[in-house]
């Protein structure tokens, strides 16, 4: 409904492909379901990760910018430094693979003009979400105000520990 609107959607995924080692969502498989999902002509799917060339990252950027892509399927390297006020949409899969900083920048992707804004944070239903997981997830729902990051940073001192200067 936001695409349909002239908005635009960005998906996240923890990793580019699959791996035999961890058991979560995707980018390659969530690219080819996403392209399924909202064909061409009406939809138009781009994608950004880490390891394409500084050439490539920058040309999916400004095919999304400039609106030419409805939807950018992406890892965590949209986590800082991006500002396109149209999108108003923010879905991240397996998120409880994130730390609880990436999700607040990656939340912050999204609202960034006087447009309402969405964010969705999809966890892996099969898997039984660690004590850590759940806390960072119930923290980035209690703390939504804009200007929350305060108070995310303290939570997420509480949850990690202080650590030690040798660890």
């Amino acid at each position: 409904s936001e695409i349909a609107k002239g908005r635009q959607v960005y998906v996240v995924y923890p990793l580019i492909k699959e791996s035999e080692a961890l058991d979560y969502q995707n980018l390659y498989d969530g690219f080819e379901h996403i392209t399924q999902e909202f064909p061409l002509p009406e939809y138009r799917v781009g994608a950004i990760h880490g390891k394409m060339s500084p050439e490539d990252k920058a040309e999916s950027m400004r095919l999304f910018a400039e609106g030419v892509n409805n939807i950018l399927v992406a890892t965590s390297v949209i986590e800082v430094g991006v500002d396109v006020p149209n999108a108003t949409v923010m879905v991240i899969e397996s998120a409880e693979r994130f730390g609880l900083s990436q999700l607040h920048q990656l939340r912050g992707r999204v609202g960034r003009s006087p447009r309402r804004a969405y964010a969705y944070f999809c966890f892996t239903k099969n898997k039984q979400l660690s004590d850590i997981a759940s806390k960072r997830l119930e923290a980035i729902r209690e703390f939504t105000e804009f200007g929350s990051g305060f108070h995310i940073a303290m939570r997420d001192l509480e949850i990690r520990g202080a650590g030690s200067i040798l660890g």
